[in-house]
């Protein structure tokens, strides 16, 4: 399946839209608190766990987005947008979402 940003793909026609997708992620209190533990000292280096961390949230959107566009009929999402927030009363989640247009091409 064609996963885009741009709304639409080079040589395809859109012949259908099926809908808005969207598949989410929230990562737990800890891999939160140790995202922002290691940001806070990083200056020459990366935290690499937590940033797998996120790379897997976001991989996991992105295929719930795709399963959600298969179940509509389609065979590829146009437009996709990812997001990312903090959520709960103490700030101990983050919500990775990715959503977009899905549509069938020739």
């Amino acid at each position: 399946m064609i996963v885009t940003t741009t709304p639409c793909v080079e040589d395809k026609t859109i012949r259908k839209y099926c809908g808005v997708v969207a598949g989410e992620v929230i990562l737990s209190a800890d891999v939160f608190k140790d995202m922002f533990a290691g940001i806070r000292y990083l200056t020459g280096g990366r935290a690499g766990s937590n940033e797998r961390e996120l790379q897997k949230a976001r991989e996991v959107a992105l295929s719930e987005l795709q399963a959600h566009a298969t179940k509509l009929g389609a065979n590829a999402v146009v437009g996709v947008a990812l997001a990312y927030e903090i959520l709960g009363t103490t700030h101990s989640m983050l919500l990775v979402t990715a959503s977009g247009t899905a549509v069938v091409l020739n």
